[in-house]
């Protein structure tokens, strides 16, 4: 990412700056939560729990999906009504001028080194790719409909995409934009993330409240594994033993306003309760906590993962739409 966009004369261009953010932001140590309504993002301090002021940058509702770029410097994050992104300087609470995307851009996901963030949008059935160092936008790259999230994988070579409205997912090399042959998988998929090996993706079915788990090496899907009431998203620990899933809840009866825990070994599924309407999560890059975001009631859970106790809610703001954890101090130098 870079620390501001280029506007349409070539100039850099910064615009609004947070104080309060910067004294409690900044990486490591930090969750980056956006708030949909309020067009914010708090950020969370993982040690202590204290959360910043929040950094504005939409007027109005449209805090989407955020990610950080590796070195940990900068938050991307979209904002779907806007059809933009905005670029937050994690040291500073610096927001760039909004950077233009397709229609409706929800999941981002930034490549290993750093250099490109992959971005679905969901009104088009496309992706558009960022240049991190330029601000620059590829011509997009057509995939399914409906298109609602995206993870890369840890070699930087092909970026998963899920395709909400005709249930399948697409495979984008990335070192030349082509697409695979769609993978059908279960209904509505809504996220996806990849196991640390890269040797599997797992998928998220909205309306079915399973996970499908795709084989990377061959596209093939396994039976599908039931988790809660309309899972949201899905994130994996670091040494890949387990998948944390949010039951968001808004589909009838089953396990809603939970956590379903996934051991990846056996498929096994055990859930956890949190807020109310959890929507997203993300897990500390020591593997220790997750992190989940409650949309119906403006808090975070934060699980231990060793014994699944959850912690008193940390209050953030207005329908908290998605969470980013900062990598870690040595993370930074690799």
């Amino acid at each position: 990412m870079v620390v501001v966009a280029l506007s349409g004369s070539g100039i850099l261009v910064a615009t609004s700056a947070t104080p309060g953010a910067a004294a409690a932001g900044g990486c490591p140590g930090s969750a980056y939560v956006p708030n949909y309504l309020d067009g914010t993002v708090s950020v969370i301090n993982t040690a202590t729990g204290a959360v910043s002021a929040p950094i504005a940058f939409s007027k109005g509702p449209g805090a989407g999906v955020v990610a950080i770029t590796p070195d940990g410097k900068h938050a991307y994050v979209t904002n779907p009504l806007g059809g933009t992104v905005s670029v937050i300087t994690t040291a500073t609470g610096v927001v760039s001028a909004p950077v233009t995307v397709g229609k409706m851009p929800i999941g981002l996901a930034i490549t290993p080194d750093g250099k490109h963030v992959y971005v679905a949008n969901a009104g088009d059935g496309a992706v558009s790719v960022i240049t991190t160092a330029t601000g620059v936008v590829s011509a997009p790259i057509t995939v399914g409909k409906g298109s609602d999230w995206v993870a890369i994988t840890p070699d930087g070579k092909r970026a998963y995409v899920t395709n909400n409205n005709d249930d399948t997912v697409s495979v984008i090399t990335t070192a030349t934009g082509a697409v695979s042959a769609p993978i059908a998988v279960g209904k509505r998929p809504s996220t996806v993330a990849i196991t640390p090996d890269g040797k599997h993706a797992y998928v998220t079915n909205y309306t079915d409240g399973t996970v499908s788990v795709i084989t990377t090496a061959t596209g093939a899907v396994s039976a599908p594994i039931t988790v809660g009431n309309s899972p949201v998203a899905v994130a994996i620990t670091p040494d890949g033993k387990h998948a944390y899933v949010t039951n968001e809840g808004h589909l009838g009866a089953g396990d809603s306003d939970t956590v379903s825990v996934i051991t990846t070994a056996t498929g096994a599924v055990a859930p956890i309760t949190v807020g109310k309407g959890p929507d997203a999560v993300a897990i500390t890059p020591d593997g220790k906590r997750a992190y989940v975001t409650n949309n119906n009631d403006g808090t975070v859970s934060v699980i231990t993962t060793a014994t699944g106790a959850v912690s008193a809610p940390i209050k953030v703001g207005t329908v908290p739409y998605a969470v980013a954890i900062c990598p870690t101090r040595s993370a930074h130098r690799r």
